[in-house]
């Protein structure tokens, strides 16, 4: 059982009597405050869940509890639950048959609370004795009724619950749960069970399907007699249900709504007879008078929200620290302690708790020492009198984690009401600075080092012998000992910087080099000197700084950077020899030629950006029998090696055509090439379109190797040519090449053109090739039809691959002189090979 504690005698000191009675209220209210806690803790370890999960800040957090809580119809502390994942949801509950164990009837309601304290309950087993009759009952009843008559308290009420039903029907532990003012169930009292579980499940939050509260709420017992249903219809938190394999929440009340209900537990699976349950029901009534009025006597009545609410919107607008105090009296009125209510975001303890995180804590909780003190007395006159108290700078000592601690503060405390607001600040800011520059030193890798040259004692930072990596028992390096360490070739400029220094009295910054048992350390040293009133340097302080990293970095950046120069002056070499052996091949980027009675205009634009020269080409000649070839290209890559397979199939289609090779077989030829002759290890590539002209009936035989179609320009209507069967070149040894016939027209315009001219990044192509459709109709009905390929490459400024397009135009009108209608250059050039 538990006793109140003994107060001190009347001849103990005044100070001793306050403490005791303080120990003793704080003893009282441990419940209340371990309960607040541990739904705090529940709350923060919640958000800290979803900070980790969703990366969001801590109010970002709370704010999705809250809505998470109110769209699934739950309190906030069961989504906290939940999302710690040490609940689970509850199902519904499965159909029963009436008249089922454990369920049917308003005394067969849900199972045990959530937080079923019996699954963590000490006691032993016993033998379950049969059902009572009345005659039996009326024993055990008068025992009962004999010892409540001189318990105190609802721990002794729960022992002498287990005393007497524990044989008789089994009962090996009992706990007694009262309703809190704020929702949810507080532990009174328990029998059965070890201290440290009692304080575990010593507040439950205001959870759904807790059977405790579903007992008070509906005014019946709720009986629970069968552990795997159970699962299903509760949360059940503890210890596995096999150990308590039965239990009953009976509710306590006399007149009016039911303040507290009592759990028996048993460790006999069976249902509870009918004498049983009549038998626990009135045990629990008689408990009533004892459990009556649980109140803990001295707990000030809370404030209002609306009052605490308008304190804090105020002190939200500080910039000070500042709290708000509402006095805790004893039951002869005594102000025993104050409890924070409202807090500034700039309050701030001993033990690093800011702002709200002091809401609901006692200043005696805060500062266990300070009652009694000077700032203790000025409280109570302010509190009484109503006159301000201004305090004098005070130092609070503490011991916190077995250290001594020390803060000075300046107070000063106005009453509110019944209430004080109290501001103050705090003036030992001298450890935050150290630690601060602790900080700054290890984050920047420096550290100060000062040396007195009239007692010739030099102090170090901490950093200072990390930086030199000199074991700290060995104290600072002297002056004499630091050349020792120093790389050879920076000696001299070190010691004209010392002689500078201590000589001319000039600060110094200098960079040098030591030798460590980790490798060579790049360092820096700042420094200046102290002189006395007639300019004798007297002391030298600084810092000295390790920038081994950063000259890691530089001279990596340095590399790279060198790397970098000679790999742009190979690609410039090689950009400069492909061009001239593209020009070589290309000679002119721009050019109208007449070929087998046609008028042909040829463009060729290189990329506009990279220093690699691109593979498309093309190529258009008169053959023996007066037809003309034209073909046009386009290697995939840059560099020396687009440009050699680019002649290579350049010169070998044409060598192909001119010995009488069909086009489909010249295909299929320069594929098998490509495929046995590259030296690339993905192979090289190509597209290619060629095309054979007979001017005596106007007929075009044309061939593909997964080329772009041709665009006819006819009669004001621009489309593309349905394509015939034609792999890439290069990609397989069994590609097969078909070919397809065009009879042209007079006025007829046929492009040839590769990627560049219609390809943008992240563009569909059929959307370019739309775009050449329309562009390419409009020129010719504007009358650009002369100058349509050098007309349509001119209008794609900035374009990021090589462009060659090639206009195949049938003039309207045949003049043997002058087919092409071209007066103005009468020397047209020859053919282009």
């Amino acid at each position: 059982m538990k006793s109140d504690p003994a107060l001190p005698g009347d001849g103990s000191a005044p100070e001793v009597l306050a403490l005791a009675r303080i120990v003793a209220r704080l003893r009282a209210e441990a419940e209340g405050t371990e309960a607040v806690a541990s739904t705090a803790a529940v709350l923060e370890r919640a958000k800290g869940v979803l900070m980790a999960q969703a990366g969001v800040t801590a109010d970002a957090a709370y704010a999705l509890l809250l809505r998470r809580a109110k769209q699934r119809g739950r309190t906030l502390m069961e989504e906290c639950w939940i999302t710690l994942g040490g609940l689970r949801t509850r199902p519904e509950p499965p159909a029963e048959p009436p008249g089922a164990a454990g369920g049917g009837g308003p005394g067969a309601g849900p199972d045990p609370s959530p937080f079923d304290s019996g699954r963590y309950l000490a006691g032993p087993g016993r033998t379950a004795g049969p059902g009572r009759t009345a005659g039996e009952r009326r024993p055990l009843l008068a025992r009962l009724a004999e010892g409540l008559a001189g318990v105190h308290g609802a721990d002794e009420v729960a022992e002498l619950l287990v005393t007497v039903l524990g044989d008789a029907e089994d009962i090996a532990a009992v706990m007694i749960y009262t309703a809190a003012p704020a929702g949810g169930l507080e532990l009174a009292g328990a029998a059965g069970i070890s201290t440290a579980l009692a304080e575990q499940w010593r507040h439950v939050p205001p959870l759904s399907g807790v059977a405790a509260m579903v007992a008070l709420a509906g005014r019946e017992p709720v009986w629970l007699e069968d552990p795997e249903r159970d699962a299903l219809r509760y949360r059940l938190i503890g210890d596995p249900p096999e150990r308590w394999q039965s239990r009953a929440w009976v509710p306590v009340f006399a007149e009016g709504p039911a303040t507290a209900a009592v759990g028996f537990f048993r460790t006999r699976r069976a249902p509870f007879t009918p004498d049983t349950r009549l038998l626990l029901r009135r045990a629990a009534r008689m408990c009533a008078g004892p459990l009556r009025d649980l109140r803990r006597p001295g707990t000030a009545d809370p404030l209002g929200e609306a009052d605490v609410a308008a304190a804090q919107r105020i002190l939200d607008a500080l910039s000070g620290a500042a709290i708000l105090l509402t006095p805790l009296r004893s039951g002869t009125g005594e102000v025993e302690d104050y409890r924070i209510d409202a807090a500034a975001p700039a309050s701030v303890d001993v033990a690093g708790r800011r702002g709200k995180e002091l809401v609901g804590r006692s200043v005696l909780e805060t500062y266990p020492t300070v009652a009694g003190t000077d700032l203790w007395e000025g409280y109570l006159d302010t509190l009484t009198t109503g006159t301000d108290y201004y305090g004098p700078s005070f130092t609070y000592r503490e011991v916190t984690a077995g250290l001594p601690r020390e803060s000075s503060y300046a107070v000063r405390a106005t009453r509110l009401g019944g209430r004080l607001v109290v501001s103050w600040i705090r003036l030992d800011t001298s450890d935050r600075e150290a630690r601060r520059l602790a900080d700054m030193q290890r984050l920047g890798n420096l550290g100060w080092a000062d040396w007195d040259l009239v007692t010739n004692v030099i102090n170090w930072s901490d950093q200072v012998y990390v930086i030199f990596g000199r074991d700290p028992a060995a104290g600072p390096m002297p002056l004499e000992e630091l050349p020792l360490h120093l790389v050879p070739e920076d000696l001299p400029r070190l010691g004209g910087a010392v002689r500078r220094l201590l000589g001319e009295g000039r600060a110094v910054d200098q960079h040098f080099r030591i030798d460590t048992a980790d490798g060579i350390r790049h360092l820096r040293i700042v420094a200046e000197v102290g002189t006395d009133e007639a300019g004798t340097p007297v002391e030298v302080h600084g810092f000295f700084q390790d920038l081994s990293a950063q000259r890691d970095a530089e001279l990596a950046l340095r590399e790279s950077e060198r790397a970098v120069l000679v790999q742009r002056g190979m690609l410039q070499a090689e950009r400069i020899l492909a061009a001239r052996l593209q020009h070589a091949l290309l000679p002119l980027q721009e050019q109208s030629l007449e070929l087998a009675g046609l008028c042909v205009d040829v463009a060729y634009l290189p990329s506009d950006t990279g220093v690699n020269v691109g593979g498309d080409w093309y190529s258009a000649i008169g053959l023996p029998d007066d037809s003309a070839l034209f073909v046009l290209g386009d290697v995939a890559g840059h560099g020396l090696d687009a440009v050699g397979t680019m002649a290579q199939l350049r010169f070998t289609a044409k060598g192909m055509i001119v010995t009488g090779s069909e086009l489909p077989d010249a295909l299929s030829r320069l594929n098998s090439l490509l495929l046995h002759t590259s030296t690339d290890t993905h192979g090289a590539t190509a597209t290619m379109i060629m095309g054979r002209y007979r001017p005596w009936d106007r007929r075009l035989t044309w061939v593909r190797a997964g080329h772009l179609p041709p665009l006819l320009i006819r009669d004001g209507e621009a489309s593309f040519l349905p394509q015939p069967v034609g792999a890439l070149l290069g990609a397989d040894f069994g590609s097969a090449y078909e070919q397809s016939t065009l009879d042209l027209r007079p006025d007829d315009h046929l492009l040839l053109y590769t990627d560049g001219l219609v390809e943008e990044p992240g563009e569909d192509i059929d959307i370019g090739l739309a775009r050449l459709a329309r562009t390419a109709r409009r020129l010719v009905g504007e009358g650009h039809g002369a100058s349509l390929a050098r007309g349509l490459a001119a209008l794609r400024p900035g374009h990021r691959d090589d462009i060659c397009v090639m206009d195949i135009h049938v003039p309207a009108v045949e003049d043997p002189e002058d087919p092409c209608g071209d007066d103005e250059d009468p020397h047209a050039p020859a053919p282009c090979g």
